[in-house]
Protein backbone atom coordinates (compact mmCIF):
# COMPACT_ATOMS: atom_id res chain seq x y z
CA UNK A 1 0.00 0.00 0.00
CA UNK A 2 1.09 3.33 -0.92
CA UNK A 3 -0.04 5.88 1.88
CA UNK A 4 0.82 9.73 1.27
CA UNK A 5 1.98 12.07 4.58
CA UNK A 6 1.17 15.55 4.01
CA UNK A 7 2.49 18.04 7.08
CA UNK A 8 -0.80 19.96 7.96
CA UNK A 9 -1.08 23.47 6.81
CA UNK A 10 -3.64 25.95 7.81
CA UNK A 11 -5.27 25.37 4.77
CA UNK A 12 -6.01 21.96 6.53
CA UNK A 13 -7.92 23.30 9.72
CA UNK A 14 -11.06 21.47 8.70
CA UNK A 15 -9.57 18.13 8.48
CA UNK A 16 -7.24 18.85 11.70
CA UNK A 17 -10.42 19.77 14.01
CA UNK A 18 -12.15 16.96 12.62
CA UNK A 19 -9.96 14.64 13.11
CA UNK A 20 -9.18 15.72 16.37
CA UNK A 21 -12.70 14.49 17.97
CA UNK A 22 -12.13 11.49 15.51
CA UNK A 23 -9.25 10.63 18.16
CA UNK A 24 -10.56 11.28 21.54
CA UNK A 25 -14.21 9.83 20.58
CA UNK A 26 -11.82 6.77 19.79
CA UNK A 27 -9.18 7.42 22.85
CA UNK A 28 -12.56 7.73 25.11
CA UNK A 29 -14.71 5.18 23.96
CA UNK A 30 -17.21 8.46 23.53
CA UNK A 31 -20.17 7.68 20.83
CA UNK A 32 -21.46 10.89 18.98
CA UNK A 33 -24.46 11.45 21.29
CA UNK A 34 -21.90 13.39 23.57
CA UNK A 35 -21.19 17.04 22.54
CA UNK A 36 -17.83 17.84 21.65
CA UNK A 37 -18.90 21.28 20.51
CA UNK A 38 -16.21 23.19 23.21
CA UNK A 39 -13.71 20.85 22.59
CA UNK A 40 -14.24 21.32 18.75
CA UNK A 41 -14.00 25.25 18.92
CA UNK A 42 -11.15 25.19 21.65
CA UNK A 43 -8.98 22.59 18.86
CA UNK A 44 -9.83 24.64 16.11
CA UNK A 45 -8.32 27.95 18.10
CA UNK A 46 -5.50 25.69 19.39
CA UNK A 47 -4.48 24.67 15.52
CA UNK A 48 -5.10 28.29 13.99
CA UNK A 49 -2.61 29.88 16.77
CA UNK A 50 -0.16 26.73 16.96
CA UNK A 51 0.04 26.29 12.61
CA UNK A 52 0.53 30.36 12.81
CA UNK A 53 2.81 30.84 15.68
CA UNK A 54 5.39 27.54 14.13
CA UNK A 55 4.48 25.54 17.62
CA UNK A 56 2.41 22.77 15.96
CA UNK A 57 3.16 20.15 13.56
CA UNK A 58 1.09 17.72 12.18
CA UNK A 59 0.64 15.01 9.37
CA UNK A 60 -2.49 13.39 7.88
CA UNK A 61 -2.17 10.41 6.28
CA UNK A 62 -4.17 9.65 3.14
CA UNK A 63 -4.62 6.54 1.50
CA UNK A 64 -5.63 7.76 -2.28
CA UNK A 65 -8.45 10.40 -1.07
CA UNK A 66 -9.45 8.68 2.29
CA UNK A 67 -7.69 10.10 5.11
CA UNK A 68 -6.45 6.85 7.40
CA UNK A 69 -4.41 8.81 10.34
CA UNK A 70 -2.76 11.67 11.63
CA UNK A 71 -0.19 12.61 13.95
CA UNK A 72 0.93 16.05 15.49
CA UNK A 73 3.71 17.39 18.04
CA UNK A 74 3.66 20.90 20.13
CA UNK A 75 6.76 22.63 20.87
CA UNK A 76 6.91 24.59 24.04
CA UNK A 77 9.72 26.08 26.48
CA UNK A 78 10.05 25.41 29.94
CA UNK A 79 12.99 26.68 32.42
CA UNK A 80 16.37 25.06 31.77
CA UNK A 81 17.62 22.53 33.74
CA UNK A 82 20.64 19.94 34.12
CA UNK A 83 19.10 17.34 31.65
CA UNK A 84 17.55 20.00 29.01
CA UNK A 85 19.60 22.78 29.51
CA UNK A 86 17.48 24.70 26.46
CA UNK A 87 14.44 24.00 28.48
CA UNK A 88 12.87 23.14 24.53
CA UNK A 89 10.42 20.51 25.28
CA UNK A 90 8.12 18.78 22.88
CA UNK A 91 4.71 16.87 23.23
CA UNK A 92 3.23 13.96 20.98
CA UNK A 93 -0.63 13.85 20.93
CA UNK A 94 -2.80 13.02 18.24
CA UNK A 95 -1.46 9.92 17.03
CA UNK A 96 -4.21 7.77 15.57
CA UNK A 97 -4.79 4.98 12.85
CA UNK A 98 -8.18 4.07 10.95
CA UNK A 99 -8.56 0.47 11.94
CA UNK A 100 -8.46 -0.90 8.75
CA UNK A 101 -5.35 0.21 7.79
CA UNK A 102 -3.48 -0.11 11.47
CA UNK A 103 -0.32 -2.82 11.62
CA UNK A 104 0.48 -1.27 8.31
CA UNK A 105 3.55 0.89 9.53
CA UNK A 106 1.19 4.04 9.23
CA UNK A 107 1.80 5.02 13.17
CA UNK A 108 6.03 4.39 12.82
CA UNK A 109 6.08 6.47 9.85
CA UNK A 110 4.70 9.33 11.34
CA UNK A 111 5.89 9.17 14.78
CA UNK A 112 9.28 9.01 12.94
CA UNK A 113 8.59 11.99 10.72
CA UNK A 114 7.14 13.66 13.80
CA UNK A 115 10.90 13.19 15.90
CA UNK A 116 12.99 14.21 13.30
CA UNK A 117 10.88 17.66 13.04
CA UNK A 118 11.85 17.85 16.66
CA UNK A 119 15.15 17.52 16.40
CA UNK A 120 15.61 19.90 13.68
CA UNK A 121 14.20 21.86 16.20
CA UNK A 122 16.93 21.25 18.71
CA UNK A 123 14.40 19.46 21.02
CA UNK A 124 15.81 16.92 23.26
CA UNK A 125 13.00 15.79 25.49
CA UNK A 126 9.65 14.63 24.00
CA UNK A 127 6.43 13.41 25.99
CA UNK A 128 3.38 11.94 25.38
CA UNK A 129 0.39 10.06 26.98
CA UNK A 130 0.22 6.43 25.54
CA UNK A 131 -3.17 4.29 25.57
CA UNK A 132 -2.65 0.61 25.73
CA UNK A 133 -2.75 0.36 21.75
CA UNK A 134 0.01 2.70 21.36
CA UNK A 135 2.02 1.97 24.06
CA UNK A 136 3.91 -1.12 22.68
CA UNK A 137 5.25 1.01 19.47
CA UNK A 138 5.84 4.22 22.15
CA UNK A 139 8.25 1.57 23.80
CA UNK A 140 9.82 -0.19 20.59
CA UNK A 141 10.91 3.68 19.71
CA UNK A 142 12.74 3.94 22.82
CA UNK A 143 9.69 6.03 25.12
CA UNK A 144 10.02 5.16 28.63
CA UNK A 145 7.62 5.50 31.39
CA UNK A 146 8.02 8.24 34.03
CA UNK A 147 7.77 7.82 37.87
CA UNK A 148 8.71 11.42 38.39
CA UNK A 149 6.26 13.75 37.03
CA UNK A 150 2.91 14.54 38.76
CA UNK A 151 -0.46 16.20 37.41
CA UNK A 152 -3.06 18.01 39.15
CA UNK A 153 -6.46 18.29 37.77
CA UNK A 154 -8.15 21.35 39.09
CA UNK A 155 -11.93 21.58 38.44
Amino acid sequence: MEFEYKKATIDDLNILTKTRIEVLRAANGLDDSIDMSRVEREARAYYENALANDRHTAYLVFYGDVFIGAGGISYYKVMPTFHNPTGKKAYIMNMYTRPDYRRKGVATRTLDLLIQDAKKRGVTVISLEATDMGRKLYERYGFVSMTSEMELPIK
